[in-house]
């Protein structure tokens, strides 16, 4: 699957169900053999399945795409905008996955109630990230979610014994702001080389431990 344009606009029409070559092309705004040859590249890798004249997608397959997308070169940013919240979770976890962490999504801590979107667990330590796939934010906003993500990191070590955890928010978008309360504000195309530098920066960070 070599990256183009035109494949980074074919993520627009991955969308659970039935569709035709027809109304794949007018999803994404190309012509009839682009968007065949898009459609049938995708069910080469795996992505949706072919049946008759209609290519059919499910759950998840927007994420597989993005995925593949980005091994062969496509730039992490744009494709990331395409995704919604919850496949842009999936990515991040993807992310961590490939560098080797142990992960859980969508972890529902209790009294009181909270939800961790992605953890992410190497050599003892856990990032607790809080994914943000906000098209606009302000830093008021970024504040209050760097207050809630160390309350939610506070409440799993408490319920974690001899957790180390660091909190840390993934954002759609580079902004000003690297660090809000030692917590790391992290645009998702520098998420990767965050990873790689992270155990040599944790001084830096709001690390929490029982």
């Amino acid at each position: 699957m070599k990256f183009n344009q035109i494949m980074l606009s074919g993520l627009k029409g991955i969308i659970p169900g039935g569709i035709s070559v027809e109304d794949f092309s007018v999803v994404i705004k190309s012509n009839i053999v682009d968007s065949q040859n898009i459609l049938d590249g995708y069910v080469k890798y795996g992505i949706g399945k072919k049946q008759d004249d209609m290519y059919y997608f499910e759950d998840g397959d927007k994420l597989k795409a993005a995925i593949q997308l980005i091994k062969h070169g496509g730039p992490l940013d744009e494709i990331s905008v395409l995704l919604d919240w919850k496949d842009f979770e999936g990515l991040v976890a993807e992310i961590l996955f490939s560098k080797n962490f142990a992960i859980i999504k969508n972890l529902i801590l209790t009294k009181p109630r909270m939800e961790i979107d992605v953890i992410g667990i190497r050599l003892g330590v856990a990032i607790l990230i809080d994914c943000k796939h906000w098209k606009r934010y302000s830093s008021s906003a970024l504040s209050s979610a760097v207050k809630k993500q160390i309350e939610r990191t506070k409440h799993y070590i408490s319920k974690t014994p001899g957790a180390m955890a660091v909190p840390v928010i993934v954002t759609l978008y580079q902004d000003k702001i690297d660090f809000i309360d030692r917590v790391p504000i992290v645009p998702v195309f520098q998420f990767s080389s965050f990873i790689d530098e992270f155990y040599g920066n944790l001084d830096q960070m709001n690390t929490l431990e029982t």
